[in-house]
């Protein structure tokens, strides 16, 4: 009798063991895996992967930064070239039509680096003035005057034909393009100072 008992228990033991074991494995099927991390705007510009930058032969660069350096420098030349943005930048043109590109490159490398930055970049900083300064005239005197919304507004329509200039638009990639102006609007309140 005591060995059928014994024997009953280790049953039953087993028994609910299966239970449990049968109850916890369908429990893990049941429930959600982990999602997938959104890629930063950095990583779907490019992110980490090392390629040749082509302004620096035999030098690796991130895809990402010379994804951002490349649209920059478009949109500089698109920016320079707009009537209602020419206003902003008498210092820069000076520089340039006295032979002096240090401050182009500077103003390259500060918006890329912020761009780096802004996207999500984790192995690039922004060490530039913050938008509010860098957009005050007297904070920075390489800004004669405030910037207006409509400005700002015709500077984001630059930056999307630099964007273009480098393949991404919105036929071919509307929701980054989208999301890289959601990103650019959420400096309009420093920028915009009149």
């Amino acid at each position: 009798m005591k060995t059928f008992l014994s024997m009953k228990s280790v049953l039953i033991i087993m028994s609910l063991s299966a239970v449990i074991l049968v109850t916890s494995c369908s429990e893990e099927k049941t429930t959600n895996p982990t999602p997938t991390p959104t890629p930063s705007l950095y990583d779907r510009v490019g992110g980490t992967t090392m390629v040749q930058d082509p302004s620096n032969p035999g030098m690796m660069i991130e895809k990402g930064r010379l994804t951002l350096r490349s649209v920059v420098d478009s949109s500089i030349f698109v920016i320079a070239a707009d009537s209602r943005m020419a206003k902003y930048f008498p210092v820069l043109f000076a520089e340039l039509g006295a032979g002096s590109t240090t401050g182009l490159s500077r103003l390259s490398k500060n918006f890329t680096d912020f761009m780096c930055f802004a996207t999500g970049s984790k192995t690039y900083s922004y060490s530039g003035l913050n938008m509010k300064a860098a957009h005050d005239p007297a904070q920075n005197s390489r800004i004669p005057m405030k910037i207006n919304a409509s400005d700002f507004d015709a500077f984001v329509g630059d930056i999307g034909i630099g964007l273009a200039k480098n393949g991404v638009n919105s036929e071919n990639n509307a929701a980054l393009v989208n999301d890289l102006v959601a990103l650019l609007n959420t400096t309009k309140a420093d920028i915009v100072q009149q």
